[in-house]
């Protein structure tokens, strides 16, 4: 059986969804998925971006960093998001990536891939598990199947305790709970599911 193939969806301002993003490959990686690590496009005016060295910054970083598609998600078997919370919901960046899916929703290309997702917020209860609810909720409209964390591992409770997708909480100087190994679990979770998937649809064709 082929390896299952994972893309990684992301936005990320000021490199925290960034590092999310990355921590999730490797471990998809290591578990044997074939992954494709993808942001979306920014919707932000340059002028903007240039008066804030810490997102010029992080465009200077991901510059080598292919855009999102819709053959990336066609191509994948399993997906997983990134969004940085804006007022309690979805970046609209992000948001108006899954928006522009329409085409291939359309075509039932969406039907039963396999999804979860990560946020972050400035704030404890700014808003994250709001915001991975919200990306759950198109997905479901998606046909797709939704593999939250939930508490199936004790680095979620070291993470903070969000059994919807890992979320992290962004201080001054930086990430204020420690959720490496939390993202690496959820990772590897979404991978393993979409492994079972994959297998029971390759023997129904049998």
């Amino acid at each position: 059986m082929n390896n299952v193939k994972l893309t990684i969806v992301y936005y990320s301002m000021t490199g925290k969804n960034f590092q999310l993003a990355n921590w999730a490959k490797e471990a998809a990686e290591d578990s044997g998925a074939e992954v494709r690590l993808v942001k979306v496009k920014e919707l932000a005016p340059e002028e903007a971006i240039e008066t804030n060295p810490v997102w010029k910054a992080q465009v200077e970083r991901e510059k080598d960093i292919k855009e999102a598609t819709s053959e990336d998600l066609t191509w994948a078997d399993a997906i997983i998001f990134s969004s940085p919370t804006r007022f309690g919901n979805v970046a609209s960046q992000i948001k108006q990536f899954m928006d522009m899916q329409g085409g291939i929703w359309a075509e039932g290309k969406l039907v039963d891939k396999v999804v979860s997702a990560m946020s972050s917020a400035q704030n404890p209860h700014g808003g994250q598990e709001e915001t991975i609810r919200a990306i759950y909720t198109t997905m479901m409209h998606w046909g797709a199947i939704i593999v939250p964390p939930g508490y199936t591992d004790d680095s979620i409770y070291k993470a903070g305790g969000n059994p919807y997708g890992t979320s992290v909480t962004v201080g001054k100087d930086g990430m204020i709970e420690d959720v490496e190994t939390a993202v690496k679990h959820q990772a590897n979770r979404t991978v393993e599911v979409a492994k079972w998937i994959k297998r029971g649809k390759e023997n129904d064709i049998k």
